[in-house]
């Protein structure tokens, strides 16, 4: 069992920046479960889970992250499985814990680390340390980046096709989105969920 391993864009210090693809320590024959975070200004807890469709273990396969300053585009193999808008203008007046990654450059970090506390069915499942050393590979790795957002990625939005695909793997794959999370918040969804 592959604890725990991560692909993270962040910036450093107690209010950093960070988009998270994280994949989630699972038993022999349980599908793996793909978490993802969006940090702002060091406040996360923005959350969405899905199982893949796909054992990632058999094969490569592209994960990406599409960010601009209107929205973050998660995709798995050319499909979006997640978009999180840029928000932050409408709802920094109603909620001031809102931001948006915009304001700091991040940097790619890459890492397999012990998180079966919490990542392993809720620390249900703890690591096999008999099964170490635990391996990620990469190829093809690329990473475009500019200075500032750029104007044309600012319209970035999905096309038809790629909508209904977002929409199949939430309804087919998603299984957790901390906006329906009422244990977590009682006083009702953040308001980006609304």
């Amino acid at each position: 069992m592959l604890c725990y391993g991560y692909l993270q864009l962040s910036s450093q210090g107690p209010k950093h920046d960070e988009i998270d693809f994280e994949f989630l320590g699972n038993l022999s024959g349980d599908p793996y479960i793909l978490h993802t975070n969006v940090f702002a200004q060091g406040l996360g807890n923005r959350e969405q889970q899905f199982y893949l469709w796909f054992d990632p273990t058999l094969d490569f396969h592209t994960y990406s992250v599409l960010w601009t300053s209107n929205q973050i585009i998660f995709s798995v193999d050319g499909s979006p499985i997640r978009v999180f808008k840029n928000r932050e203008t409408e709802l920094g007046k109603v909620d001031s814990n809102y931001h948006y990654p915009k304001s700091q450059a991040m940097g790619v970090y890459s890492s397999l680390w012990n998180a079966d506390d919490w990542a392993t069915r809720g620390g249900l499942v703890k690591t096999d340390w008999t099964k170490a050393p635990f391996v990620a590979s990469f190829r093809n790795f690329k990473a475009a980046a500019t200075s500032s957002f750029d104007a044309a990625a600012e319209e970035e939005a999905l096309e038809s096709n790629q909508e209904q695909r977002l929409q199949w793997v939430r309804k087919n794959y998603m299984i957790y989105d901390y906006c329906g999370d009422t244990k977590r918040f009682p006083q009702g969804p953040p308001p980006e969920c609304k």
